[in-house]
């Protein structure tokens, strides 16, 4: 990759995450890392981190928040690395009819120790009968812990 292109990557992801309400994007070393955290906050990673990649510190408690309630659970590839805190949670939007799946998934997860990990989560539906797009279906976070 280009550095102009870099830069113009770099650009677009701040974009989107303006847009989206996100929170922040910025490009490291590693790729673009998107999410959103407070001063002693979780990091929160919606649809829009997915197929991104994200540094944390270890005690670092990284949140999946999914915005239809066909997203099953994130799940975590080594819960020793980045373990899950508490039971997954489904609420559906008050104002939601029937069949069209609005609400979160959230899964909340705490980075124990230094390595790589991915948090995944699937769908096979994107509302009553209505198959997802191509790349709609999975969801994916490549987490860096590191100290």
């Amino acid at each position: 990759m280009t550095p102009k292109l870099i830069k113009t990557a770099a650009a677009a992801l701040l974009a989107l995450a303006a847009l989206s309400g996100c929170g922040s994007a910025t490009t490291t070393a590693a790729g673009p890392t998107i999410g959103s955290t407070g001063p002693s906050g979780p990091v929160v990673l919606d649809e829009s981190a997915d197929r991104t990649h994200i540094t944390v510190a270890p005690g670092t408690v990284v949140r999946t928040e999914l915005h239809s309630t066909y997203w099953s659970p994130a799940t975590s590839t080594d819960p020793g690395l980045l373990a899950p805190t508490g039971e997954p949670s489904t609420a559906a939007a008050p104002s939601c009819r029937p069949g069209s799946g609005c609400g979160t998934v959230t899964t909340a997860f705490t980075a124990r120790t230094a390595g790589s990990v991915r948090l995944t989560a699937h769908r096979s539906s994107c509302g009553e009968a209505k198959p997802c797009p191509p790349g709609g279906q999975d969801f994916t976070v490549e987490v860096d812990i590191t100290r």
